[in-house]
């Protein structure tokens, strides 16, 4: 083929460094609109953005010609970036969750997304996440899946615990 086609929606999640509450809530829109403005400069379609103090969400369209590694360390280094030249300290988290969302889904994790104040009412982020990952049959180890200190990155550490 002389062209490269794709239709990868993706719900995105990270959080921030020990899942603090580094997001200080006078920056929420600030910080999504400045994501917004990455996506836009990437060329990556984003769909959704929002978040807590302590982690984000992010629903968008990969494009083809660019890896999911790629596009959510373009969102989370340029972002950081931007907390950083406000003079707050601050850091993501090593790993990330993606999932693919069906187009028929698109609507549900936008208001999913939008909605998250009032869905972590009723959970933790912790709870929230582990809950997505099972629900995608993601395979993880609960008591290794927040370390940051492990010496094995993120996607190692998830195939360790399919392969004990």
């Amino acid at each position: 083929m002389s062209h490269s086609y794709s239709n990868n929606y993706v719900h995105a999640i990270y959080s921030t460094k020990n899942r603090e509450n580094l997001i200080p809530t006078e920056f929420e829109k600030r910080i999504y609109s400045f994501i917004a403005s990455i996506a836009r400069e990437q060329k990556i379609p984003l769909l959704a953005a929002g978040g807590m103090p302590n982690h984000s969400h992010l629903l968008f369209l990969l494009p083809a010609t660019i890896s999911l590694a790629s596009a959510i360390n373009t969102f989370k280094t340029n972002s950081s970036r931007f907390m950083h030249e406000r003079g707050l300290a601050f850091q993501w988290q090593n790993g990330y969750g993606a999932f693919s969302v069906s187009p028929s889904q698109l609507d549900k994790v936008t208001a999913y997304i939008r909605n998250q104040r009032e869905h972590l009412k009723k959970v933790t982020f912790e709870q929230e996440f582990l809950a997505l990952l099972k629900r995608a049959g993601v395979p993880y180890d609960p008591n290794t899946c927040w370390d940051e200190s492990s010496a094995a990155p993120p996607a190692l550490r998830d195939v360790r615990s399919r392969f004990p």
